[in-house]
């Protein structure tokens, strides 16, 4: 702990520092390339594998069956020789569901009766209901117009909140990301999107959103006063890209917090909730969650805030100041100076503080 509480204060301080900002056009390449596997992935696999929400269909639930194995199910449709296609799955203890195209009456008889037969079950404790095909397609253009929606609103926000367009765009840049690695991990793995899926994945764009927000909360306290010469000379040392990726390096610690706390109670769901106890309904939920937590942080660190920099890299003012701060650097290390970048005061004081907790928790021990 002592070791991971030193390794934070020294990315804070900037003693240790992970190019995130010198080696922009290096990640974006790499994510660019990836969204593009993304974005292939569903066009090679033929599409998604659609729940019965978004295509319509007939589905049976089964109750307090003994057996609840998905194949006995399974091959009971095959049997019937009533539908062509149809999944089984293990919805909770003693609960099957069984979905199929859609059937007419007569159809509907038959595979519940042998639903009922296959898992020796009476065929009261057969349910079965109809989604239409236009009730679907109302979904899915429901969920597409939420979504631009969200983003709309979200791009907004954020330019209005940060006053500045470039960060919106850096912010949405990451949020697409995310988007695209989640849609090409979905539709790798072949699970059910359902609208329990769909939710989650909504859910993921605001932590991503949120992880973001942070980050360049941080950058712009770093990087104030930097363009009209009022910050103190130990932040206009390192430049106005150097801030960014201090700021980037400052909140890492607490992005990788954050994620590792979001991903244990999704991960326990999706590993053992639903592959080793069967909750077969949780796992679409658990799996856009998961992925779109990780993809999510990555985004902010590795697009967000490479893009941002990107986009102000080319300001005359930021390139005074990198320019004078790379002179600076250069004298210091021609004279023989120690190199480093002091501090500000504010800097100093949360590592100083940081440093005296350390030495105080030893001295108690």
């Amino acid at each position: 702990m002592s070791r991971f509480s030193d390794f934070g204060n020294d990315l804070y301080s900037g003693r240790r520092s992970f190019g995130f900002v010198p080696r922009r056009g290096l990640w974006l390449a790499i994510v660019g390339a990836l969204v593009v596997i993304s974005l292939l992935i569903p066009v090679v696999k033929g599409g998604f594998n659609l729940g019965i929400d978004f295509t319509g269909g007939s589905e049976f639930t089964i109750s307090s069956v003994a057996d609840d194995d998905p194949q006995v199910g399974q091959q009971a449709l095959q049997d019937t020789g009533a539908t062509e296609e149809g999944e089984v799955t293990n919805i909770a203890p003693g609960t099957m569901r069984a979905q199929t195209e859609q059937l007419d009456d007569e159809q509907t008889l038959e595979v519940r009766d042998a639903l009922a037969q296959a898992y020796d079950v009476p065929a009261e404790n057969v349910t079965s209901n109809f989604v239409g095909p236009t009730w679907g397609a109302g979904i899915s253009q429901q969920m597409l117009r939420g979504l631009v929606i969200f983003l709309v609103l979200t791009a907004v926000v954020m330019a209005l909140y940060f006053r500045t367009w470039k960060m919106s765009v850096a912010s949405m840049a990451g949020v697409f990301v995310t988007v695209a690695l989640t849609v090409g991990t979905y539709s790798l793995v072949g699970f059910e999107v359902t609208p329990s899926a769909v939710i989650g994945f909504l859910t993921v764009l605001s932590y991503s959103l949120y992880d973001t927000v942070v980050v360049f909360d941080k950058v712009r306290e770093n990087t104030k006063g930097l363009l009209n010469g009022s910050a103190p000379a130990s932040r206009r040392k390192r430049g106005f890209l150097g801030q960014i990726n201090l700021a980037a390096n400052q909140t890492l610690v607490r992005s990788i917090n954050t994620s590792i706390v979001g991903l244990l109670p999704v991960g326990a769901i999706l590993f053992i909730g639903a592959a080793l106890l069967g909750a077969g309904t949780l796992k679409d939920l658990a799996l856009s969650q998961f992925v779109g937590i990780i993809y999510g942080t990555l985004a902010t660190l590795f697009v967000a805030t490479p893009l941002y920099a990107a986009l102000r890299s080319r300001e005359p003012a930021v390139r005074r100041i990198d320019e004078a701060a790379e002179a600076s650097a250069g004298r210091s290390g021609a004279s023989g100076e120690d190199s480093e970048v002091p501090l500000d005061d504010e800097a100093a004081g949360s590592v100083t503080a940081g440093a005296t907790t350390t030495r105080a928790g030893g001295s108690t021990a």
